[in-house]
């Protein structure tokens, strides 16, 4: 386009051309008429505001309203469709001085007119020309290409509203998206486990239209009707592994005390639950919606809590420990009212050493025990480093294994056949695989190395291969033993590199805090759930009941975590709502063995579910918890698979309230209507001080 055109032969241009969309004319023009305004390769990238250049008098005609102007000059907003854009562009260099930028103009028009002398010529001014670059997607495009033409990646920009007319005042970099630091979700190891068969079964969509899983009706009509895909045994664990409990309770079975441990039988028909009374209750589960009372047993002279326990393979004994080095065996049998053994584990046949246990100097405490799967021995992980495994027969200790550099918080069996592949879980953050025929040197078979916090507990599939662990890392990590790191290698890595020294007891976890292992060996890792306050408790989810499909845990924050292999997130149960002020606020003296936990306030219900367990033949978990107004007090809770509905028709009614002995007890529910009543009568009751009159400890009110 010349310059030297006047304004009413540019005028009479326009009026010769047509801008309507649907004629598909094509524009030619060349950029560097414009004197490389909108290419200057010197300007400022964060600068993309297109403004017109106040000495041309054509960009008084941009300017103008009129009904003139607007009929004169065609408005790009009002779409592109239909309009082909030619751009001519000189790959030279750009004219440096200013007084040459007409002539250099001219003569670029007259150059890139002259390939295009078989076609007419048609010119748009420089107002048009900006109407044109006012649609968004062009202002990207011209961006773009010019961020290309220097070698720049394009970049994504974030726009501000100016709150008028909803386009842009300015444009700023958008920052790059900070990467998580987690291992992604899915993850593809996990689905590979998932479609492997060896947890649980892979369901074939039927809807192939909406792509919707089948409902349970649909599936046992299918399976009746002989017409569900694959062999009716598959059917079967497709339609057990959907049944995933839901939130709502169908018992609360309140305590006086906090509640550390519950598990069901392998074979469901017991249950017992350890609270920090020092005192084991027993269960008769056989029916699983409606369980009998059996029998208590106490730990004479504990410290703190029972920390564990564990059921015999045949159900005859329960052993259970405290923070001491005796463990009590008691049998189970309710007609038997002996008194339960005492096990030291710190008497490894000494002479002279074993003596009877009064509750005076104990050499360590135990944090966790197994019964092995031939019930002859029992396995013990303690709080000097060590593993201990005691034989029941000879009545002492056999091995200990000073392997670890700090607590030993978890132990178990690696097969349910076989006491020769022991696990355990440290402080130190690792996981050691320990082979008793091979321990000449007293070194481990292997290393499970991926968590950079404490280890809460260690859970085996019981087919001597996968293995489950819980950390302070928030994580929840599957493991192989045929890819566990060797002892060689383990044992040139500081692992206390990767540790911040988190104190999960007080301290909160951000995903901030979080770095992952370099030399993580996990398969899958699993996160949402929350390791905090205390030892808390996964495990895998039964064969009977679920294929084995799942692994769960519990959460500070009062649910149950229920994962698939590939990290996804299958069902929650939320044990808090379920059980929110189950119970009648209460004077906190009434429970001497408790102790406040660090940031609950006893006007606060709180809920922290420490361990659960799934019943390995009904769609059934209970939940032991911490909970209650300011977690001095427990629930044991039991919910099972009711297609979400809030109520049914059976017996015992939904969310039925009962005592540790199963009983109906009136002091669960506020008779007077009012949940804080029995504590605002107590406040009514005191004396409240004037001000200015202190207590003599100075304390406040």
């Amino acid at each position: 386009m010349s310059s030297n055109m006047s304004s009413d032969e540019r005028t009479a241009a326009v009026d010769t051309v047509s801008l309507d969309p649907s004629s598909h004319a094509t524009n030619i023009y060349d950029i560097e008429d414009a004197g490389g305004e909108f290419f200057d390769e010197e300007e400022d990238d964060d600068d993309m505001d297109l403004e017109p250049m106040a000495d041309d008098s054509e960009d008084l005609d941009f300017f103008d309203t009129t009904d003139e102007a607007e009929a004169e000059f065609h408005d790009a907003d009002d779409g592109l469709s239909g309009v082909e854009i030619t751009f001519s562009m000189d790959d030279g260099e750009e004219d440096e001085q200013d007084g040459n930028e007409t002539e250099t103009g001219t003569n670029t028009s007259q150059s890139a007119a002259t390939p295009q002398a078989s076609r007419p010529l048609i010119q748009v001014t420089r107002s048009q020309i900006l109407r044109l670059f006012g649609q968004h997607g062009l202002q990207d495009l011209f961006r773009n290409h010019q961020a290309s033409a220097l070698g720049n990646p394009p970049q994504d920009d974030e726009e501000e509203d100016d709150g008028c007319t909803g386009r842009s005042g300015r444009r700023r970099r958008r920052g790059q998206p900070i990467p998580s630091r987690y291992p992604p979700i899915p993850s593809e190891q996990g689905k590979r486990l998932m479609s492997s068969g060896t947890f649980g079964e892979t369901g074939f969509y039927e809807d192939k239209l909406r792509n919707r899983k089948d409902r349970l009706a649909r599936r046992l009509i299918y399976r009746e009707l002989g017409i569900s895909q694959g062999p009716p045994a598959r059917a079967n664990k497709l339609i057990s592994q959907g049944l995933i409990p839901s939130s709502n309770a169908d018992t609360i079975i309140h305590y006086n005390a906090r509640c550390y441990s519950g598990q069901f039988s392998d074979d469901g028909n017991f249950f017992f639950c350890c609270g920090q009374d020092f005192k084991v209750r027993m269960y008769d589960t056989s029916n699983p919606y409606k369980w009998k009372y059996y029998k208590t047993a106490e730990y004479p002279y504990g410290q703190w809590t029972i920390t564990d326990a564990s059921l015999s393979p045949d159900n005859r004994f329960l052993a259970y420990s405290s923070i001491r080095s005796v463990v009590f065996l008691a049998p189970t049998d309710p007609t038997l009212s002996a008194d339960p053994i005492a096990l030291d584990f710190a008497y490894l046949g000494q002479a002279g050493r074993r003596r009877q246990f009064t509750g005076g100097y104990s050499h360590f405490g135990i944090w966790s025990i197994r019964f092995s799967g031939d019930g002859r021995e029992v396995v013990a992980g303690t709080s000097d480093h060590s593993v201990y495994v005691y034989d029941i027969e000879a009545k002492q200790s056999i091995l200990r294994i000073p392997g670890h550099n700090d607590d030993v918080n978890a132990v178990c069996f690696g097969d349910n056949s076989s006491p020769h592949i022991l696990y355990s879980g440290s402080d130190d953050t690792l996981i050691k695989v320990w082979d008793r025929r091979s321990m000449g040197d007293s070194r481990e078979a292997g290393v499970f190395m991926g968590h950079t916090e404490g280890l809460t507990y260690v859970d085996s599939k019981g087919d001597g291969r996968y293995v489950l662990s819980n950390g302070k890392d928030q994580t929840m990590k599957l493991w192989d033993l045929r890819k566990m790191m060797s002892t060689e290698k383990a044992s040139s890595i500081d692992v206390h590199r990767y540790s911040t020294g988190f104190d999960y007891r007080f301290m909160p976890y951000t995903e901030a805090s979080y770095e992952p292992h370099p030399h993580d060996c996990s398969l899958v890792t699993f996160r949402g759930h929350r390791v905090l306050k205390t030892l808390i408790r996964c495990h895998f989810s039964p064969p009977g009941s679920t294929d084995s499909r799942y692994v769960y845990s519990g959460s500070e924050d009062g649910c149950i975590y229920i994962y698939n292999m590939d990290a996804t997130l299958a069902g929650k149960i939320d044990v808090n709502r379920a059980t929110h002020h189950s119970r009648p606020r209460d004077d906190s003296s009434m429970y001497p063995h408790q102790h406040s936990i660090r940031g609950s306030r006893p006007d606060t219900w709180k809920t922290c579910v420490r361990d659960a367990s799934w019943h390995p033949n009904a769609p059934v978990v209970a939940a032991t918890s911490w909970n209650g107004w300011g977690m001095h007090t427990g629930t044991c809770t039991t919910h099972s698979w009711n297609d979400g509905a809030d109520d049914d028709e059976g017996e015992p009614r939904m969310g039925s309230r009962v005592n540790q002995l199963l009983e109906d007890d009136a002091s669960l529910y506020d008779q007077s209507g009012g949940r804080t009543s029995q504590f605002r009568s107590r406040l009514r009751s005191q004396r409240v001080q004037p001000l200015g009159d202190d207590d003599d400890d100075g304390d406040g009110w």
